[in-house]
C-alpha cells in the first residue's frame, strides 16, 4: 500500500517569553473547527495548564480573514455525531480549560469570529480585535442556538438585552460595537494587531501568575455566589497568594524601592 502523510497539524504553537501562542490553522476553511482541531487544542490547552514555563496564553487564527468561523458543518456531517455528543466530548471540556486555567488567555481577533468561534473567543479573559474583524452569533441563521458558553458569557459581558439581540437576530457585530459594549477590550487597526496583543501577553507573562490565576478563580465564583459568601471565599484566596513567592517578593521590591521580578510561584 502507498506511504499515506499525517494531516498538517491544525493547531500552530509558538512559545516565546513566557507566552505561548496557539494559532488555530485552517485559513482555508476560515479556521473552522473539525475533529482534529477539537483534540489538538484540547491537548495543547491541557499541556499548558502543566507547564510552568507558560504564564500567559494567546490564541488566534491563521491568515487574514478568520479567527474561527465555528463548526465545520462538512466534517461534522461526514463523523455523523448529534450535536450534544460533539459539545460534550469536544467543545464543552475546551470552554472549561480556558476557564479553569490559572493563567491568562487572551484572544486576538484578527478576523470573523462566529458561532462556536465566537464561544471561543468570549471565554478567554482578555480579548483584543481588529477593526475589521467581527463577532457572530451566527447559530440561528441555521436554526441553532448558542453553544459552547454563549448563552452564559453574553449576558455577563454586554447584559440580557444584547445578549438576546445577538442570539436571536444573528446579525454581525462589529469592532467598534463589540468595544462599546463591553464584549472586547480593545480594538485596534488591523496592522498592529498583533503588536497590541503581544504587548500586553508579554505583560501578563511577567506579573504574578499565580495571584492572576486566583484572581481567575475568585472572578469565576463570584458570578454563581452572594456578598457574604464570596467575602469569605476572597479571605481564603488571599491567605493563599499572601504566602506565594511572589508576594514575598513585591512587598520586598516595595521595601527596596525596586521593580519586582516575579517568577509565577
Amino acid at each position: 500500500m502507498p506511504a499515506t502523510s499525517a494531516p498538517a497539524s491544525t493547531i500552530l504553537t509558538a512559545s516565546a517569553d513566557g507566552v505561548l501562542t496557539l494559532t488555530l490553522n485552517r485559513p482555508e476553511s476560515y479556521n473552522a473547527v473539525n475533529e482534529q482541531m477539537k483534540k489538538e487544542l484540547n491537548d495543547a490547552l491541557k499541556d499548558a495548564m502543566r507547564d510552568p514555563a507558560i504564564r500567559c496564553l494567546v490564541i488566534r487564527g491563521a491568515g487574514e480573514k478568520a479567527f474561527c468561523s465555528g463548526q465545520d458543518l462538512k466534517d461534522h456531517q461526514a463523523q455523523k455525531r448529534s450535536l450534544r455528543e460533539s459539545l460534550e466530548k469536544s467543545y464543552n471540556p475546551i470552554i472549561r480549560k480556558i476557564r479553569e486555567i490559572e493563567k491568562p488567555v487572551v484572544a486576538m481577533i484578527n478576523g470573523v469570529a462566529a458561532g462556536a468561534g465566537c464561544s471561543l473567543a468570549l471565554a478567554c479573559d482578555m480579548r483584543i480585535m481588529s477593526s475589521t474583524a467581527k463577532l457572530i452569533e451566527v447559530f440561528i441563521r441555521i436554526g441553532l442556538v448558542p453553544d459552547s458558553g454563549s448563552h452564559w458569557f453574553l449576558p455577563r459581558l454586554a447584559g440580557m438585552a444584547r445578549a438576546f439581540e445577538y442570539a436571536a437576530t444573528g446579525r454581525d457585530i462589529s469592532a467598534e460595537e463589540a468595544e462599546r459594549v463591553g464584549l472586547v477590550n480593545k480594538v485596534v487597526p488591523p496592522e498592529y494587531l498583533e503588536q497590541a496583543t503581544m504587548d500586553l501577553a508579554r505583560s501578563l507573562a511577567v506579573a504574578p501568575t499565580r495571584a492572576i490565576g486566583l484572581i481567575k478563580r475568585t472572578l469565576n465564583k463570584a458570578l454563581a455566589s452572594d456578598l457574604d459568601a464570596l467575602l469569605d471565599y476572597e479571605a481564603m484566596i488571599q491567605e493563599i497568594a499572601s504566602k506565594t513567592e511572589d508576594h514575598a517578593e513585591g512587598v520586598t521590591a516595595f521595601l527596596e524601592k525596586r521593580a519586582a521580578k516575579f517568577s509565577g510561584r
